[in-house]
């Protein structure tokens, strides 16, 4: 076995223990097999190599460990732990078990996860999709957020089976007093409103990029006599309504648009900057139709699986989410092009968004991956 030998290929080396004992892993355990491939690190210089079930009793105690943490589908193989210290004379680690983190609609065997890599149904191992730490960053997870998130459950010895919630809600505190303010409208039958007293030359005004927090830094917004609006919010606008234009003030609608088919296709109105914003029911986002705006990507992920929970023997593949990715065009404030990436915003009304590709020229846009902000996730359509 040493030298790997035809015939030591075909052996073993177990522990001589007994095999009746009512614990299976006691039965005579294989502690030495042979591996002929060379090692990473120390080449062909060994032949022979220790199972994982002897090495670690044997490693953990030769290194001081005090406390083994192990999760309790380890459970049976304690005693065998244990009695490899013994019989080796060896100082007794404590074992100290905790349950596996389970998450809702989440696969988290690297079999299957590799299936979706090597099938093509992500992007890689860090997709936002995926329940690795790579994969939860790129998505907008702080990793201070998923430290308090794990330290606040405890090392808990029962099954559990976790929302996500509770984890994005953790993160939502964490980047919400910080993060910066910025302004995108759908692009999709987006509607202008002519302002007819709005400024003949468009003048710029530099506010606070977060009201609260101005360590966010300030950007600079541009006024101007025509505006975008978003269709779903021009719907809403009835005719000598008195709006709210966010960061601007308020104006009054007096005339609407439509095509043959009864779609929105302009609004007209007037300022009423001295009206309040108390007695308005809409407050809207809007951007200027000026040519600096930043063409937006908004993407939304969901579950990779349409189950909670798979059974014991329920297949994965019979469970997939056949829709796991929304990609949305947008129009962006003309300050979205100073954005690194993995810097976290909040676009108006929208939510929590993490810049993955940030700006590199007019013609190619912007990628923003929604950040889930601990309300229950609606499925994507």
């Amino acid at each position: 076995m040493i030298e790997a030998s035809e015939r030591g290929q075909q052996c073993c080396l177990r522990g001589k223990l007994d095999m009746q004992d009512p614990n299976k892993s006691l039965r005579d355990p294989v502690y030495y097999r042979c591996h002929p491939l060379p090692h990473h690190r120390i080449g062909s210089k060994y032949k022979l190599y220790p199972t994982y079930d002897f090495a670690c009793p044997f490693v953990d105690s030769i290194e001081g460990i005090t406390h083994a943490l192990r999760s309790s589908e380890y459970h049976d193989r304690n005693a065998q732990y244990y009695r490899i210290q013994e019989d080796m004379g060896l100082r007794k680690v404590l074992i100290y078990e905790f349950s596996r983190l389970n998450m809702v609609y989440t696969l988290l065997s690297k079999r299957k996860l590799l299936w979706f890599v090597q099938n093509g149904k992500v992007d890689g191992w860090d997709d936002p999709r995926f329940p690795t730490v790579q994969g939860i960053v790129r998505r907008g997870l702080k990793i201070e957020a998923l430290i308090q998130f794990i330290l606040e459950q405890g090392a808990s010895k029962n099954l559990n089976l976790m929302e996500w919630d509770k984890l994005w809600s953790i993160n939502k505190r964490i980047v919400d007093p910080v993060c910066p303010r910025h302004t995108a409208v759908i692009e999709e039958r987006r509607v202008l409103l002519h302002l007819i007293d709005g400024p003949e030359t468009p003048f710029v005004r530099i506010i606070p990029r977060h009201k609260k927090y101005e360590g966010a830094g300030e950007k600079a917004t541009t006024y101007t006599k025509k505006i975008w609006l978003e269709h779903a919010d021009a719907e809403c606008i009835s005719v000598d309504e008195e709006i709210t234009l966010m960061d601007w003030g308020n104006a009054i609608v007096k005339g609407i648009e439509k095509d043959k088919d009864g779609n929105i296709t302009q609004l007209t109105g007037v300022l009423h900057l001295e009206g309040s914003v108390k007695t308005t029911k809409l407050k809207l986002t809007w951007l200027p139709e000026t040519n600096e705006l930043v063409n937006l990507s908004l993407v939304e992920f969901d579950y990779l699986i349409t189950k909670k929970k798979l059974e014991e023997g329920e297949d994965f593949l019979d469970v997939l989410n056949p829709s796991t990715k929304k990609v949305t065009a947008a129009l962006g404030d003309s300050n979205m092009r100073n954005l690194k990436h993995g810097e976290i915003i909040q676009l108006e009304r929208k939510g929590y968004f993490r810049c993955d590709v940030p700006f590199i020229r007019p013609s190619k846009p912007m990628v923003l991956i929604a950040i889930p902000d601990g309300r229950q996730q609606a499925v994507l359509k």
